[in-house]
Protein backbone atom coordinates (compact mmCIF):
# COMPACT_ATOMS: atom_id res chain seq x y z
CA UNK A 1 0.00 0.00 0.00
CA UNK A 2 1.45 3.36 -0.94
CA UNK A 3 2.03 6.05 1.66
CA UNK A 4 -0.70 8.24 0.15
CA UNK A 5 -3.28 5.42 0.20
CA UNK A 6 -2.34 4.54 3.76
CA UNK A 7 -2.70 8.17 4.85
CA UNK A 8 -6.09 8.43 3.10
CA UNK A 9 -7.26 5.27 4.84
CA UNK A 10 -6.11 6.66 8.19
CA UNK A 11 -7.58 10.14 7.68
CA UNK A 12 -10.98 8.85 6.57
CA UNK A 13 -11.56 6.62 9.57
CA UNK A 14 -14.58 7.72 11.57
CA UNK A 15 -12.67 8.40 14.77
CA UNK A 16 -10.18 10.73 13.12
CA UNK A 17 -12.92 12.76 11.46
CA UNK A 18 -14.91 12.90 14.71
CA UNK A 19 -11.81 14.04 16.57
CA UNK A 20 -11.12 16.77 14.02
CA UNK A 21 -14.68 18.05 14.26
CA UNK A 22 -14.44 18.00 18.06
CA UNK A 23 -11.19 19.97 18.05
CA UNK A 24 -12.60 22.59 15.68
CA UNK A 25 -15.81 23.00 17.67
CA UNK A 26 -13.80 23.06 20.91
CA UNK A 27 -11.58 25.85 19.59
CA UNK A 28 -14.62 27.88 18.56
CA UNK A 29 -16.27 27.24 21.93
CA UNK A 30 -13.07 28.34 23.67
CA UNK A 31 -13.16 31.65 21.79
CA UNK A 32 -16.79 32.18 22.77
CA UNK A 33 -16.02 31.50 26.43
CA UNK A 34 -12.92 33.72 26.32
CA UNK A 35 -15.04 36.56 24.96
CA UNK A 36 -17.73 35.91 27.57
CA UNK A 37 -15.18 36.08 30.38
CA UNK A 38 -13.19 39.00 28.98
CA UNK A 39 -16.12 41.14 27.78
CA UNK A 40 -18.93 40.26 30.20
CA UNK A 41 -17.88 38.44 33.38
CA UNK A 42 -14.65 40.23 34.27
CA UNK A 43 -16.04 43.76 33.81
CA UNK A 44 -18.93 42.81 36.13
CA UNK A 45 -16.56 41.27 38.68
CA UNK A 46 -14.27 44.27 38.42
CA UNK A 47 -17.22 46.61 38.89
CA UNK A 48 -18.36 44.70 41.97
CA UNK A 49 -14.83 44.91 43.40
CA UNK A 50 -14.63 48.68 43.07
CA UNK A 51 -13.90 49.22 39.39
CA UNK A 52 -10.85 46.97 39.08
CA UNK A 53 -9.75 46.29 35.48
CA UNK A 54 -8.40 42.75 35.64
CA UNK A 55 -6.89 42.89 32.15
CA UNK A 56 -4.69 45.77 33.27
CA UNK A 57 -3.47 44.18 36.52
CA UNK A 58 0.26 43.66 36.25
CA UNK A 59 3.36 43.71 38.38
CA UNK A 60 6.57 45.21 37.03
CA UNK A 61 9.76 43.50 38.18
CA UNK A 62 12.74 45.13 36.54
CA UNK A 63 12.28 44.69 32.81
CA UNK A 64 9.72 41.88 33.25
CA UNK A 65 5.97 42.46 33.51
CA UNK A 66 3.86 39.84 35.27
CA UNK A 67 0.31 40.12 33.89
CA UNK A 68 -1.49 38.35 36.70
CA UNK A 69 -4.84 39.95 35.76
CA UNK A 70 -4.75 38.17 32.40
CA UNK A 71 -3.84 34.95 34.25
CA UNK A 72 -6.92 35.35 36.47
CA UNK A 73 -9.07 35.76 33.34
CA UNK A 74 -7.55 32.64 31.79
CA UNK A 75 -8.28 30.65 34.97
CA UNK A 76 -11.90 31.80 34.89
CA UNK A 77 -12.04 30.83 31.18
CA UNK A 78 -10.86 27.36 32.13
CA UNK A 79 -13.40 26.99 34.93
CA UNK A 80 -16.29 28.01 32.67
CA UNK A 81 -15.17 25.68 29.86
CA UNK A 82 -14.63 22.80 32.31
CA UNK A 83 -18.08 23.38 33.83
CA UNK A 84 -19.75 23.49 30.40
CA UNK A 85 -18.02 20.27 29.32
CA UNK A 86 -18.99 18.61 32.61
CA UNK A 87 -22.65 19.55 32.07
CA UNK A 88 -22.54 18.41 28.41
CA UNK A 89 -21.01 15.04 29.32
CA UNK A 90 -23.52 14.61 32.12
CA UNK A 91 -26.42 15.27 29.72
CA UNK A 92 -24.99 12.95 27.07
CA UNK A 93 -24.54 10.17 29.63
CA UNK A 94 -28.12 10.66 30.80
CA UNK A 95 -29.36 10.35 27.20
CA UNK A 96 -27.21 7.27 26.59
CA UNK A 97 -28.55 5.33 29.56
CA UNK A 98 -29.09 1.86 28.32
CA UNK A 99 -32.37 0.17 28.94
CA UNK A 100 -32.08 -2.90 31.14
CA UNK A 101 -31.30 -5.97 29.11
CA UNK A 102 -34.05 -8.54 28.74
CA UNK A 103 -33.48 -11.60 30.86
CA UNK A 104 -31.48 -14.25 29.07
CA UNK A 105 -33.33 -17.29 27.78
CA UNK A 106 -32.91 -20.32 30.03
CA UNK A 107 -30.53 -23.03 28.84
CA UNK A 108 -31.94 -25.83 26.66
CA UNK A 109 -31.47 -28.37 29.45
CA UNK A 110 -33.68 -26.35 31.75
CA UNK A 111 -36.38 -25.96 29.09
CA UNK A 112 -36.34 -29.71 28.44
CA UNK A 113 -36.54 -30.49 32.17
CA UNK A 114 -39.52 -28.13 32.52
CA UNK A 115 -41.27 -29.85 29.60
CA UNK A 116 -40.64 -33.26 31.18
CA UNK A 117 -41.96 -31.96 34.50
CA UNK A 118 -45.12 -30.62 32.86
CA UNK A 119 -45.73 -33.94 31.07
CA UNK A 120 -45.30 -35.86 34.32
CA UNK A 121 -47.73 -33.52 36.09
CA UNK A 122 -50.40 -34.24 33.47
CA UNK A 123 -50.19 -37.99 34.11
Amino acid sequence: MSMLQEFKSFAMKGNVVDLAVGVIIGAAFGKIVASLVEDVVMPLVGSLLGGIDFAGLALKLGSATLKYGKFIQTCIDFLIIAWAIFIAVKLINRLRKEEPAAPAAPPKQEVLLEEIRDILKKR
